[in-house]
């Protein structure tokens, strides 16, 4: 259990890791602090507004990952 707040720079290297490793089609920060995140090219984009909600999207990414599951659509 995490015991502080999720940070902006942890978001970024966990989105950007996501992408080179082929997870993510598109992982683009935000001017505002967001980040807008894509799965594949036909998949509409997420716009994730807080760390939290960034590192909830990227756990999801990573547990269908672990489990070898194909791309769902959030």
């Amino acid at each position: 259990m995490r015991t502080t707040p999720a940070t902006s720079a942890e978001v970024d290297t966990w989105l950007t890791v996501l992408r080179r490793h082929g997870y993510l089609h598109r992982a683009e920060p935000g001017p505002d602090g967001s980040w807008s995140v894509q799965r594949s090219p036909q998949d509409a984009r997420w716009t994730l507004h807080h760390p939290v909600l960034a590192m909830d999207y990227v756990e999801h990414v990573l547990r269908e990952v672990r489990r070898g599951e194909p791309k769902a659509s959030r």
